[in-house]
């Protein structure tokens, strides 16, 4: 594990302990989470974007016409 040591503004630093309090969670574990969603997010949309990018719309339109035209059961629709 390593450590590091960040400067937040007095008003960050007071949402992150009131916060922190009200989870019932560490500063420390509060913050590692957060920044482990946000690079999750990241990651995700940057590996999305990949991948359409080797999508085809061919592809997609001829694999969409052997989709059947019926109706969808009333639980899903919208």
């Amino acid at each position: 594990m390593s450590t590091i040591s960040l400067r937040l503004p007095a008003s960050l630093h007071k949402s992150v302990r009131e916060l922190a309090r009200k989870e019932d969670v560490s500063i420390n574990q509060l913050i590692t989470t957060a920044l482990a969603e946000k690079l999750s997010a990241l990651t995700t949309a940057e590996y999305l974007n990949d991948r359409a990018k080797l999508g085809s719309r061919r592809k997609f339109d001829r694999a969409m016409t052997k989709v059947r035209d019926v109706k969808p059961e009333e639980r899903d629709e919208l």
